[in-house]
């Protein structure tokens, strides 16, 4: 179960760090209006309509990838271990050990006895 923490964990930086890169790529929607007047380029890497298209899906997508690792996260982070009760029958019973004979004290005021 570690390792899949472990690959939820990495699955999770690389699509925030992916989702914060395409954020940081697309056009606001006030910079339509600056190109349609002649002071910007409508056209780009993917066209002139095809950019907004292209990132916002992946953007969709890689923010719903980062979601689910965070919902697998948290539902591991939350498992317990649940231990054997008292009354669940499979802990076997503790016995006590043996006590060894002890030997009578001798009162110490009065005399010995000869056997």
């Amino acid at each position: 179960m570690e390792w899949f923490k472990t690959l939820l964990i990495v699955l999770q930086v690389i699509s925030a760090l992916a989702v914060i890169l395409l954020v940081l790529l697309q056009q606001g929607k006030g910079a339509d209006m600056g190109a349609a007047f002649g002071s910007g380029s409508s056209g780009s890497l993917f066209g002139a309509s095809g950019s907004a298209n292209f990132l916002s899906h992946t953007t969709a997508i890689f923010a719903g990838v980062f979601f689910v690792c965070t919902l697998g996260l948290t539902w591991i982070g939350n498992k317990k271990e649940v231990s054997p009760g008292i009354l669940s029958g499979t802990v076997a019973p503790v016995v006590a050990p043996a006590a060894a004979p002890v030997a009578p004290v001798q009162d110490p005021t009065k005399p010995a006895v000869p056997k």
